[in-house]
């Protein structure tokens, strides 16, 4: 299986502080790959590379072979075209409903045709689970229909690659667990690539062929969810324990 993204000597400083320091990582075509680590870690500035919304200081993150930090704007809007982002606050415009939110790229794709936008909604909000919901607007929506509308306005333009930005965060376990369930089944309906960038232990090992640990700066471990829980390794343990380095103070 081929490598979908390639990310080489990554490194980026953001008010003079080395967020990444150096790092390298491989996601092959068709999994979900996990990205976890400390909250302020990273994770999320690693993401926006992916999608070119931020530019390193140096190194190279390649997108089928393409290394995305030469290109301009204009040349980046055809891999943004192939990989799409939901971001951790899901993002929808207020003042659209559920179905203006989701056919937003398609309109600005230049789809004009309004039988085919109504068609590709409406199969958007299937997949979700959210079928009929078109007029509704965001005010209405619960945090998890917030993260599924999110979701399917993803998805509708059939990317490639979908990055997911601690999508489970501010949800109770029940619907977390649901949305865990949907990024399985995404991958296993359309065979798209997956990254998911979370803190949430139980998510990454619902949803992740591969984990990759981003522990100062750089990749520290990555393999598979038993090999990680396998790890005897303090630095990994204490992370997926919950165990903190500081005493507790009483």
């Amino acid at each position: 299986m081929e490598d979908f993204i390639s990310i080489r000597k990554l490194y980026k400083k953001l008010g003079g502080q080395e967020v990444l320091r150096g790092v390298d990582l491989d996601v092959r075509a068709g999994e979900t790959l996990v990205v976890i680590g400390r909250s302020g870690g990273g994770k999320s500035v690693l993401l926006k590379h992916i999608i070119g919304l931020m530019k390193p200081d140096s190194g190279e993150v390649l997108v089928e072979g393409q290394n995305i930090v030469e290109l301009t704007e204009r040349r980046l809007s055809g891999i943004r075209k192939k990989i799409a982002i939901l971001f951790q606050s899901a993002a929808l415009f207020d003042s659209m409903s559920v179905e203006q939110n989701i056919a937003f790229p398609l309109v600005e794709a230049g789809i004009k045709d309004p039988k085919v936008i109504d068609k590709k909604v409406a199969e958007a909000l299937e997949v979700v689970d959210l079928a009929g919901e078109q007029e509704k607007m965001p005010e209405n929506l619960s945090g998890g229909m917030k993260k599924r509308v999110g979701l399917a306005r993803a998805i509708v333009s059939s990317p490639a690659c979908i990055l997911y930005d601690e999508p489970t965060t501010g949800l109770d376990p029940i619907v977390a667990d649901s949305i865990n369930h949907l990024i399985r089944r995404l991958q296993k309906r359309f065979q798209v690539t997956s990254i998911v960038v979370t803190h949430d232990m139980k998510s990454a090992f619902h949803v992740a062929d591969q984990i990759a640990y981003l522990y100062d700066g750089r990749i520290y471990f990555k393999g598979t969810p038993e090999e990680l829980q396998a790890s005897r390794d303090p630095v990994i343990h204490d992370f997926v324990m919950g165990r903190s380095e500081e005493p507790i103070l009483t």
